[in-house]
């Protein structure tokens, strides 16, 4: 017979365990959600080379305002609503500042350097289009397309009914596809 799998705590038992000082509790929290919210991020346009700072920064806040979580949405649903209100203060903070190279990129000579323009052209012009989306159809669109939350989760996480979810979905996926044709 087969090693018994190992039962998966929840969320909340975490949280909770947390509460009363396990810090191996809040290790496995952001074990279990830091990938999904760095990604999340990502699609939302934030830098790659930002992703670990707005990571980080949104566990900080998440876990100094954990009283406040009740439960109405998984707790990822609200580390990413989280994550999102840290991403939008930090693009406030940067179109503020100037960046300025100090190296080019060296390219890889194994890499096929058609494939990686048309592949970044690809990218470019689904960023844009992302941002060219209203704000709540870009969420919707993000937390349904790449982190797979159903709608009820999606309307506990962003404020708005289901049945709105389901409208700015299809709006986004409509526009999406006609900008990307």
């Amino acid at each position: 017979m087969g090693a018994a799998l190992e039962a998966v705590t929840p969320d909340q038992d975490l949280i909770s365990q947390w509460q009363r000082g396990d810090e191996a509790a809040a290790r496995e929290l952001v074990t279990r959600h830091a990938r999904a919210l760095a990604r999340f991020l990502a699609m939302q346009g934030a830098p790659e080379s930002e992703l670990d700072d707005l990571t980080q920064e949104a566990f900080f806040k998440a876990f100094r305002s954990i009283g406040t979580f009740r439960g109405g949405s998984s707790f990822r649903t609200w580390l990413l609503t989280i994550g999102g209100n840290v991403l939008k203060d930090r693009q406030r903070q940067w179109k503020h500042r100037k960046v300025l190279a100090l190296t080019p990129d060296v390219a890889d000579p194994a890499a096929d350097p058609a494939g990686q323009a048309e592949a970044r052209l690809a990218e470019s012009k689904l960023q844009e289009s992302l941002g060219r989306l209203a704000r709540l159809q870009r969420e919707v669109f993000l937390l349904r397309a790449n982190e797979g939350l159903d709608y009820g989760e999606i309307s506990a996480a962003l404020g708005i009914s289901e049945g709105a979810a389901r409208v700015h979905y299809h709006h986004a996926v409509k526009r999406l596809k006609g900008w990307m044709a």
